[in-house]
């Protein structure tokens, strides 16, 4: 894919959250490299000693990195920094939705699931929310998620609740934080649930893509901002490798990053990909 033309006028601004290591701080990489001279790169942790100790490692890129400290799961740490971007900035033009909460195989998903919907699902979304009036014509907003977020992981009766035609993003907060409720209570098995969470995480975090990039096209059709999900496959990271137990065929972090940042610079004026989950380039099917 063609690579973004910096305007010399308008210096692009890019955020990338969960970015002090693995595949976020990849596309840190990528993109500062990618990008013009005059562009900057925010590389955001929850941390911001780990964020600023990652930043480090980098050394100097082609674009300008700068540390910012934000918690997706924190309404005062997004709100905080949305404020500095539109100070400092006026707006964004790149943006990886990268934040993930892990899972661990020694405590029982049920113990789990509330704090990664929280951070997977909640926290991306509400960072969207804060984000999308910041948006400048010809904006990119990448979910980073998983080709396990379609509904042919789905038992059919649940599919209605993932309808993105119709759907808002209030109504599927509501289904997921029904799904947690029913793990945590036991009950998600026999309701026809997977027994993975990343499923039905991934699945919302596919949904919350595809109903943003809906609902910005009617309220912004002229303004060219492409919405996706992005499934970066397998990657050698120590979130992944307890899971897998071939690890052979697995991407490095830089490798995963090169289509996703792909996606991030679609050119303006293109008018698709749009509320896909894409894959080394390539749009997966939602169903």
């Amino acid at each position: 894919m063609e690579e973004i033309m910096p305007d010399p006028t308008t210096p692009r601004v890019a955020v990338v959250t969960g970015a002090n290591q693995g595949l976020g701080l990849a596309l840190v990489q990528t993109l500062a490299d990618r990008l013009g001279s005059d562009d900057v790169v925010y590389l955001t942790a929850r941390s911001l000693a780990r964020g600023e100790a990652a930043a480090r490692k980098l050394g100097d890129r082609r674009a300008t990195i700068h540390v910012a400290q934000l918690d997706v799961t924190d309404k005062a740490s997004i709100e905080c920094f949305a404020r500095l971007l539109k100070k400092r900035h006026g707006g964004v033009d790149l943006v990886a939705s990268n934040a993930a909460a892990r899972i661990s195989k020694s405590f029982p998903q049920a113990e789990q699931v509330r704090n990664f919907v929280a951070t997977n699902n909640h926290g991306s979304r509400a960072l969207y929310r804060a984000l999308s009036p910041l948006l400048r014509s010809n904006a990119r907003y990448v979910f980073v998620a998983s080709s396990f977020g379609r509904l042919k992981y789905l038992p059919k009766h649940l599919l209605t609740a993932f309808n993105t035609e119709t759907l808002t993003l209030d109504e599927l907060e509501e289904t997921l934080e029904g799904y947690v409720a029913a793990t945590e209570a036991g009950t998600a098995s026999a309701i026809g649930w997977p027994e993975w969470i990343n499923i039905p995480s991934k699945v919302g975090q596919v949904a919350t893509a595809r109903i943003a990039a809906r609902d910005i096209a009617r309220a912004r059709p002229d303004d060219g901002i492409l919405i996706n999900a992005a499934c970066p496959g397998l990657i050698d990271t120590d979130a992944s490798r307890p899971w897998f137990d071939d690890m052979s065929q697995a991407q490095s972090p830089l490798q995963a990053a090169r289509p996703i940042v792909d996606l991030l610079l679609v050119p303006p004026g293109a008018t698709e990909p749009s509320g896909a989950l894409v894959q080394f380039g390539v749009s997966l099917s939602w169903e």
